[in-house]
């Protein structure tokens, strides 16, 4: 489900499912790209295409509750690390 993608540099938004006004922001490639995973690797893992990823990553699509709890296991941090309806602050601010 393609929506609207904007980004200013400070995080990945997308439109979520229910209702279709609030915009979703994410870390996933920050985070993936701390730890050094692939795009395959962490779809591997999570028992998704790695093109979901990239559509997670680019703000193309919001994932379930379920995925999105599982992405935050994944990385071994709270969901809201992984995913806010706030945009991140800027790294160095």
């Amino acid at each position: 489900m393609p929506t609207e993608n904007k980004s200013n540099g400070s995080g990945r938004r997308a439109k979520a499912a229910a209702g279709g006004s609030e915009t979703i922001y994410n870390r996933i490639a920050v985070l993936r790209a701390e730890r050094g995973v692939s795009r395959r690797a962490l779809a591997e893992a999570l028992g998704v295409h790695y093109q979901t990823v990239g559509y997670l990553e680019r703000g193309e699509y919001s994932p379930s509750l379920h995925l999105a709890m599982r992405i935050a296991r994944y990385f071994e941090v709270p969901v809201e690390v992984v995913f806010s309806t706030e945009p991140f602050p800027r790294i160095g601010q």
